[in-house]
């Protein structure tokens, strides 16, 4: 037989769409994504090209924390800085001011190129690890392809002026996405309001964050500024506030003042029409779903990862709708089960269409009982429909 159990959550929505409309970003191309859900709240020519500036530095980062990771490389590692970096070290440029033949560990480099945006740490970083700033730049384009970026091509580790050098906002997002979720342990680099090196032969220099927006707003933690005379100001930025994250990519803002502001709007614009809707948390108990001849009544399921909904934030009460959780099994299911079995599907749909379906598995192992009292629940069965 089929058992079906409904789960049912109402959610009231005010669907503001003239607001929504009318809502803008003064920015070439934009987007906003709601971290936990994945949904995407907001849009401005995302697929545009871009040069990424800066935000390049993102993924030089990423290869460094991968190669760390594998115990290819070690936060205390050293290398020694060439000329070529050194190069990069003066006013005019975004730099941390190495100088030749220092040695200098990864862990500051990495710092250099996160907070202070050095170009000359990037060189560094990029020589040490592959030999050349070249051969390094093909690997962040390896690494992006790999988590799905499409349209992105790297052809150096910071984001210099190159034709070459290009991506998109989405894929800006995607990049920012992956990093959050998959670096935790690094992710911290990206909200340090400032850092401080030890320059050989005279006094520390101490340089803030190029992302204002830290300062501006405590909530913000992370991610990285950029600025080409061709494409003016970029910035990919985060909030987690209230247990929920945003991420928010603008590039082509006019001046800096307005890369802070706007993208602060941005990312108030999703906090504030729109709420975050918990459905299942990974690898924990959902449900439970009936067992036919086991030494359990019951398996317990679960989902192996988060599910999340976003909606617009009611404001008033004209109009209803609802987020439909169905569980769908063909039950009773029969012992013996294993742990991690697939036991049903979770069905998702919101306003009555289908959003996505998830495997239910099994939280455990339910053993099957023995020969006599299989026999007596199928008489049981026969003659009451007892299982």
């Amino acid at each position: 037989m089929i058992k079906i159990k409904f789960l049912t959550i109402l959610i009231t929505v005010l669907l503001t769409f003239n607001s929504y409309a009318a809502f803008e970003i003064k920015a070439r191309t934009a987007i906003l994504q709601d971290y936990l859900s994945g949904e995407i709240l907001y849009e401005k020519d995302p697929d545009k090209s871009i040069y990424p500036a800066s935000m390049t530095k993102i993924m030089t980062a990423m290869v460094a924390f991968d190669l760390i990771k594998s115990g290819d490389l070690k936060l205390g590692d050293k290398f020694t800085i060439s000329e070529k970096a050194w190069r990069l070290s003066r006013p005019a440029n975004s730099s941390m001011f190495i100088m030749v033949n220092d040695e200098i560990t990864v862990e500051n480099l990495l710092k250099g190129i996160i907070i202070v945006s050095g170009n000359d740490a990037c060189v560094a970083l990029a020589e040490g690890v592959a030999g050349s700033e070249e051969a390094f730049a093909s690997l962040m384009t390896s690494k992006a392809l790999e988590i799905g970026m499409t349209s992105t091509n790297f052809s150096n580790a910071s984001g210099l002026n190159d034709p070459n050098n290009i991506s998109t906002v989405r894929d800006i997002l995607i990049m920012s996405n992956y990093l959050i979720k998959n670096y935790p342990e690094y992710y911290d680099y990206f909200k340090e309001l400032e850092f401080t090196w030890d320059r050989t032969g005279t006094e520390p220099i101490t340089q803030p964050n190029t992302n204002s927006l830290l300062n501006k707003n405590k909530f913000v933690d992370g991610i990285k500024t950029g600025y080409l005379a061709v494409e003016k100001y970029s910035l990919a930025s985060s909030i987690n506030k209230n247990g929920r994250r945003l991420i928010a990519v603008g590039s082509g803002f006019k001046t800096k003042s307005s890369r802070s502001y706007e993208s602060e709007k941005l990312l108030n614009y999703g906090l504030s029409q729109f709420a975050t809707i918990e459905i299942a948390k990974k690898n924990q108990i959902f449900t439970d779903l009936k067992v036919w001849l086991g030494k359990k009544k019951t398996v317990n399921a679960y989902i192996n990862q988060d599910i999340y909904k976003t909606l617009l934030k009611s404001e008033s009460l004209n109009r209803k709708k609802y987020l439909s959780v169905t569980v769908n099994y063909t039950g009773p299911i029969k012992a013996p089960i294993k742990k991690d079995d697939i036991l049903g599907k979770l069905k998702i749909s919101y306003k009555n269409e289908l959003v996505k379906v998830y495997d239910l598995l099994a939280f455990e192992d339910v053993k099957k009982i023995n020969v006599f009292s299989r026999l007596m629940k199928s008489i049981n069965f026969l003659i009451w429909g007892d299982v």
